[in-house]
């Protein structure tokens, strides 16, 4: 049985990382809290089981706590913001999709936290949308 693994890094690479296939799901997050770590209006995540997930590189890898429950895995070399991971999900981290290298086994599925979206961003998809996380997304 053949196993795909998925690739990833921060953009300096000093933070790197994979995962083994399958993938839990893809969704667009449009929470304030994505909007502001990222400085963009939605943010696509991938959420992989813990046990299916190695850091590489990861010397640069710094968590921030952006909620009671929930962190925010950051490269403190460059300043790309990777990962998530909360009380609430246990067991899953959740990828930024942008970070990991190529084409992998899900896509985007659905939207979350819709009601934060930015007035000026329209997504130009008939994905669902749900006002807030649904299974998984940040």
């Amino acid at each position: 049985m053949t196993v795909t693994t998925f690739h990833g890094a921060c953009l300096c690479g000093e933070v790197q990382f994979e995962y083994h296939a399958p993938s839990l799901w893809c969704a667009h997050c449009h929470c304030s809290m994505c909007q502001r770590a990222h400085g963009a209006p939605v943010v696509t995540w991938v959420g992989v089981p813990e046990q299916r997930f190695r850091l590489g590189s990861d010397a640069a890898l710094r968590w921030y706590r952006s909620s009671a429950d929930a962190e925010r895995g950051f490269c403190a070399h460059c300043g790309s913001t990777l990962f998530f991971r909360s009380q609430r999900w246990p067991g899953e981290i959740h990828i930024v999709r942008t970070n990991i290298s190529g084409e992998i086994d899900v896509m985007p599925s659905f939207h979350v936290h819709c009601e934060s979206q930015a007035p000026w961003f329209s997504p130009g998809d008939s994905l669902p949308r749900h006002r807030e996380s649904g299974d998984g997304a940040a």
